[in-house]
């Protein structure tokens, strides 16, 4: 018998605390406890490929091409590194090349009286 309690020391003292807190508690408290656990294992994936997500197109927004030689920056340099071509205007350029059927056209509605 003493072996026994020596040798399941731990299965006994859990046993002790949920004989002791379900009674307080109730079986309902340990059930969504689970629960929320579970879904905390889902949630925390989806939020980091979420954050993976903006990371990626915040890192795809400051990528800039040269018009001239066609060379990648990280739209830190104001002229491009292979040429010397000037990348500060490179957004307008580019709105400037689209065609008519790629561009968006905001228009405001107005009350007539």
């Amino acid at each position: 018998m003493y072996y026994f309690l020596k040798a399941n020391k731990s299965f006994l003292t859990c046993s002790v605390i949920l004989l002791v807190l379900i009674p307080i508690f109730g079986i309902n408290f340990f059930l969504n406890f689970l629960g929320n656990i579970i879904l905390l294992l889902f949630l925390i994936p989806l939020l980091l490929l979420v954050l993976l997500f903006i990371g990626i197109n915040s890192y795809k927004s400051k990528i800039n091409t040269c018009s001239s030689c066609g060379a990648i920056s990280l739209g830190l340099n104001k002229t491009c590194v292979n040429c010397g071509a000037d990348l500060e205007n490179i957004g307008i350029r580019n709105q400037l090349d689209k065609k008519p059927s790629e561009t968006t056209i905001e228009v405001n509605a107005e009350e007539i009286k």
